[in-house]
């Protein structure tokens, strides 16, 4: 394989594909779709001199839709048919992933899979060599200093939707195709990004879709390819699967994700018409039962926001009943006394069997640690994405399901009106508020009382706890406890557990 035969290939992309390359996960032959058969055919169009007519492609659909194998398949017949010896290809991460991003994985495990490639290979953890052109791939992190320099024949970005940071976008002006190949391009896979923050994507989906329509849902022209559809033309994204996902993703998030379309990075928490259906106009607070087993979420600031008290308990078959709540707010010229909130969790305990208090050690770290002197059972929930995450996705989905029964309170309805659903990329979200003067401490607290609530309820498992950690005079959080082995693992925490409770 020379430089020249590479303008000339001597097997064309589909027959490559079907032909060479064996899917991992089947071990079967690829088959592709009539779509990436389609962009193929547009984009390996050469110029009367040689060179590829679109050195900017973009291929945009809903997820799983097969993307990052496709990119995948991309990058291997540049490097192994078109780019001669000595091709290079290069698969970058976004801000999200980690150095070996997806199409770089997949590239590897295409490779391992395909007795014709894994006989010329050399595979290290990031890059890949074939012995016969001396070709290479190779994975990068979201970092242009590693890039500069580079003389690419393919350079594949998987979910450009993600590169959002400044570092990000200069990645991706230090890879630009190389004037010095005849064979060199940028290949972007993704489904829609965050109008106005994803800017890299969409600025690539607006200059596509200005360019002459060729094709269904396929643009061309300026030396751009853009495909973007908002079909699912796998065979595995059935109706029934877009209606699965449908019922189980939030409004917008179904929208991006699963069909493909632009949307903000804020939407409204949860549909006012769900909050009401869960309101029990006959319930009140409750003062107190001792008989009660309650999980309550503390979420605190002392000076420039709220601090909240949710209490919260397990009503069979499978409803959470929100059984007492307090709010207590700063003023410009007296912050919070925590004394009284101290006392509030005190009387709770008193009033309440009451199993657990989770709390953001961030600002509480000193009133935990009295607290748990006291007998309180407080428990460190550190507001990380994951954990923001699986606290938010508890409530809203048992407010959707209608497994959530609370009193009737105004402020708290007008909180719950005033709470936004953010996306944390890659892959989580978090409640917040849109405007600073906007009070929702109680929805986060809610949120944490009702996630201790439904994990409670489901599994018990056994604690054994040394006297040094008593010592300690504070309750380590469930994660740092199973790392000491004091804590059971719990297998499929968050979501896999909630589906085996409802």
């Amino acid at each position: 394989m020379n430089k020249r035969a590479a303008a000339t290939p001597s097997i064309d992309f589909v027959t490559f594909v079907e032909s060479t390359l064996i899917d991992p996960i089947t071990r079967k032959p690829f088959v592709l779709t009539d779509a990436e058969k389609t962009f193929a055919s547009h984009g390996y169009r050469l110029t009367p001199d040689g060179k590829l007519k679109y050195p900017t492609q973009t291929f945009g659909a809903p997820m799983k839709s097969g993307k990052t194998g496709f990119a995948a398949m991309n990058v291997l017949y540049t490097v192994r048919v078109l780019g001669g010896s000595l091709a290079e290809g290069i698969c970058v991460a976004n801000d999200f992933e980690q150095a070996q991003g997806r199409v770089f994985k997949a590239v590897r495990d295409i490779v391992e899979a395909s007795p014709m490639l894994a006989a010329d290979a050399d595979i290290i953890s990031d890059k890949i060599t074939f012995r016969s052109t001396g070709s290479t791939i190779i994975a990068i992190a979201s970092d242009a200093a590693s890039a500069a320099g580079a003389n690419p024949n393919v350079i594949a970005f998987d979910e450009p939707w993600g590169i959002v940071s400044e570092r990000g976008r200069r990645l991706w002006d230090e890879l630009p195709p190389s004037p010095a190949r005849k064979i060199s391009y940028r290949l972007s896979v993704s489904y829609a990004g965050f109008e106005d923050e994803s800017a890299l994507l969409e600025d690539l989906y607006k200059r596509g879709k200005a360019q002459p329509k060729i094709g269904p849902d396929l643009y061309a022209g300026n030396g751009m390819l853009l495909f973007w559809t908002h079909k699912h033309t796998a065979p595995w994204q059935t109706a029934e699967w877009v209606e699965q996902m449908r019922a189980s993703e939030r409004p917008n998030a179904f929208l991006r994700r699963v069909m493909n379309q632009w949307v903000s990075n804020d939407e409204n928490f949860i549909d006012m018409s769900l909050w009401d259906g869960c309101v029990d106009q006959q319930s009140t607070s409750l003062i107190s039962d001792q008989n009660l087993s309650v999980w309550a979420g503390l979420d605190g600031s002392y000076k420039h926001d709220s601090t909240a008290i949710v209490a919260c308990s397990l009503e069979p078959p499978r409803t959470v009943r929100m059984v007492w709540h307090r709010v207590y707010t700063p003023t410009a010229k007296r912050q919070i006394d925590f004394e009284v909130i101290e006392s509030a969790l005190l009387e709770l305990k008193q009033r309440f069997r009451l199993k657990e208090v989770r709390y953001d050690p961030y600002q509480l770290a000193a009133v935990a640690q009295r607290l748990l002197k006291a007998g309180v059972p407080m428990v460190e929930y550190p507001q990380s994405p994951a954990n923001i995450t699986e606290a938010s996705t508890c409530l809203y989905d048992l407010i959707t399901g209608k497994n959530l029964r609370v009193y009737p309170d105004k402020a708290f309805r007008l909180a719950i009106s005033r709470a936004v659903a953010k996306e944390i990329p890659p892959r989580g979200w978090k409640i917040t508020k849109e405007k600073s003067s906007h009070k929702i401490d109680c929805v986060v607290a809610l949120g944490m009382a009702a996630l201790g609530a439904v994990e409670g309820g489901i599994v018990k498992p056994p604690i054994h706890v040394s006297q040094a950690v008593l010592n300690e005079a504070r309750m380590p959080s469930r994660y740092s406890m199973q790392r000491r082995g004091l804590l059971t693992p719990l297998e499929g925490r968050g979501g896999q557990q909630m589906k085996s409770f409802w």
